[in-house]
């Protein structure tokens, strides 16, 4: 049995969220979760981007809430099985801002 996904200690949060928030990535208003927009060349970068996260989400078995609109995609991130912010939101978070440079 995996262990149960736990929302990130306050401690946790005051280290790992100020390098996310640097990025852009912002708290989202009346819930526990972080958004960042992207926007692409054109919306065959915004796919692609899509592309990369989905693959990685899938294999995190942590999949992102988002908005696509030809070259911006919006993207949210929280933890529903914890009903917050976990470790897996930093982790994808990283890699999400990792994908948008290639």
């Amino acid at each position: 049995m995996a262990p149960k996904i736990q929302r990130l200690p306050d401690g946790e949060r005051a280290h790992l969220l100020p390098p996310l928030q640097s990025a852009k990535w912002v708290l989202v208003e009346g819930r526990d979760a972080i958004s960042k927009e992207f926007v692409f060349k054109d919306f065959n970068q915004a796919f692609g981007f899509l592309s990369r996260v989905a693959l990685q989400a899938e294999k995190m078995d942590h999949h992102p809430e988002w908005f696509n609109a030809y070259n911006k995609v919006q993207i949210t991130l929280s933890t529903h099985d914890c009903g917050g912010l976990s470790q897996l939101d930093i982790t994808l978070a990283t890699f999400i801002d990792q994908a948008s440079l290639m």
